[in-house]
C-alpha cells in the first residue's frame, strides 16, 4: 500500500485534483466528490501504464508545509 498526496484546486467547471508525489497524475470534476473519484481511477490507470512500459512507479508519501509570506511586503523596497 502507498499512500499519495492529492491536491485539490477550485477552478470554473468544478475542482481540479494533482497527485503532489506524482504530478502526471491528474483529472477534473464537477464537484470535489467525484474528483476524488476521478483521481483515484486515473492513478490505477498510471499505474497500470507504468507497469505495463516497465516504468518505476513513484513512492508517495510527500511531506507538505505550508510557507507563509506577507504579499503586501514582497515588492517593497527597503
Amino acid at each position: 500500500m502507498v499512500n499519495y498526496t492529492a491536491k485539490y484546486t477550485k477552478i470554473d467547471a468544478g475542482y481540479m485534483g494533482q497527485l503532489i508525489d506524482w504530478p502526471e497524475v491528474i483529472t477534473e470534476g464537477k464537484n470535489l466528490e467525484e474528483c476524488r473519484t476521478m483521481l483515484k481511477d486515473v492513478l490505477c490507470e498510471m499505474v497500470l501504464a507504468y507497469n505495463d512500459l516497465g516504468k518505476k512507479i513513484p513512492i508517495g508519501n510527500a511531506l507538505i508545509e505550508q510557507v507563509p509570506v506577507e504579499v503586501e511586503y514582497v515588492n517593497q523596497t527597503a
